[in-house]
């Protein structure tokens, strides 16, 4: 049985790693998926190999932290494919350039907050109305254990994340009489390419031997946390709101 046939799915950062991996899983379950990103190049081809596989896809290119080219992808892909059932908040992530407090350029805190809090904050904004012409839906953030417990390193990205966390039980309850569930997964250590490098330079943003430790389980591939994602935007958690789900190897249980 296909859990997500009839439904119409946005991935954002859609292109690589767990979005990558979660678009995948979610066309081979039925759904019609609308993917953004901003390397066109990867987005288009993952486009391409969905429907040559017999599923529904279409490209959008957008930056989730500019609010005008993020409202024009999901109005664009609302009007193709008649609605949005889910939307999986997706894009983000930290840069070498984010740090300690003290030592991280001011403006990365910028860029952390637009592409972790404000993007998610506006695909929320402009997918809800879509979501209640369709009488519910499902809103999946992606939050970080980075929020859940203490880690050194890449505090604008943790600020951004523990920003999702409190966004999520607001947006939870602020939802529940429009049918729509708001959840976030909190990924630990996931080995996608970006991870890798700023893993093999060493850099604080990236998860460090101390956090690794962590990972009662080892570190994670995008493809375990994908199936999470399926979990929340399909029916089987239809009793399931304003969760934030760790899905990290045992990391925050330490």
């Amino acid at each position: 049985m296909q859990r997500l046939a009839g439904k119409i799915a946005i991935i954002t950062g859609a292109s690589a790693g767990i979005g990558k991996a979660s678009a995948k899983l979610f066309a081979s379950e039925g759904a019609v998926l609308g993917l953004i990103d901003i390397n066109d190049a990867d987005g288009e081809m993952l486009a391409g190999k969905i429907n040559a596989s017999g599923g529904t896809a279409r490209y959008v290119r957008a930056d989730v932290s500019v609010a005008a080219e993020l409202e024009t992808a999901i109005e664009t892909l609302a009007a193709e494919f008649g609605g949005i059932d889910v939307l999986y908040n997706n894009a983000g992530g930290a840069t070498p350039r984010d740090d300690h407090l003290l030592n991280m350029p001011l403006d990365e805190f910028d860029r952390a907050i637009g592409l972790n809090l404000f993007g998610p904050f506006a695909g929320c904004r402009f997918a809800i109305p879509h979501m209640q012409k369709r009488g519910g839906g499902s809103i999946i953030n992606t939050a970080s254990i980075r929020a859940m417990i203490g880690t050194s390193g890449a505090d604008g990205y943790t600020a951004a994340k523990g920003g999702i966390v409190t966004l999520t039980r607001a947006l939870a309850l602020q939802c529940a009489d429009k049918g729509i569930r708001v959840n976030a997964i909190a990924p630990g250590a996931v080995l996608t390419e970006r991870v890798k490098a700023l893993m093999a330079q060493g850099n604080d943003s990236g998860p460090d031997e101390k956090m690794m430790q962590r990972h009662l389980l080892g570190a994670g591939e995008p493809e375990q946390v994908a199936p999470v994602a399926l979990f929340f935007a399909s029916d089987d958690s239809r009793w399931v709101t304003g969760q934030i789900l760790p899905v990290d190897g045992g990391a925050s249980a330490c």
